[in-house]
């Protein structure tokens, strides 16, 4: 049964109250099997907030953007347990089925955290998310930020 989405909006007035953020949501468990989509125009802190989020995690060493291979993956040990991530960037795709031909659909069904940034570029492929994170520039550089959670692992996240 289709669930009313959840909308909840936040103002990140610099970069530490998007770490903050990241911080505490990576500390929730559920995130764990989530799966997180990010938009907003280029430069808006998509990939910021992922790298937050990812060290936060205990993702160690430098966390590249994969706007070029489309994906990187982390393997990690958190409280003694085995999580798999992975961080999309589609922004290179001119083809949503190009998600489809590069075999994502696995992946996606693995348990693990998915991070999707520009997941329009996938539509009618990518799983529904759980959570939609979209990231606006205000004009005194603050972000609004406008969180929809669609699932209940993601009504999960917002609680």
């Amino acid at each position: 049964m289709n669930q009313t989405p959840i909308v909840k909006t936040l103002l990140w007035p610099d970069e530490q109250a998007c770490q903050a953020f990241a911080h505490s949501l990576s500390a929730n468990p559920h995130l764990r099997q989530a799966q997180l989509c990010l938009l907003g125009d280029l430069g808006s802190g998509k990939t910021s907030f992922t790298r937050y989020v990812l060290q936060a995690l205990g993702v160690s060493g430098r966390i590249k953007s994969p706007t070029y291979a489309v994906v990187e993956s982390y393997e990690i040990l958190r409280d003694g347990r085995h999580l798999s991530i992975w961080h999309f960037d589609f922004y290179r795709f001119k083809d949503p089925q190009e998600w489809e031909d590069a075999g994502f659909r696995d992946m996606f069904a693995a348990p693990g955290l998915k991070i999707c940034e520009w997941p329009d570029k996938a539509a009618g492929f990518l799983p529904q998310a759980d959570l939609d994170i979209r990231l606006e520039v205000n004009a005194d550089e603050s972000r609004s930020v406008t969180l929809t959670a669609y699932t209940d692992t993601g009504r999960s996240l917002l609680a």
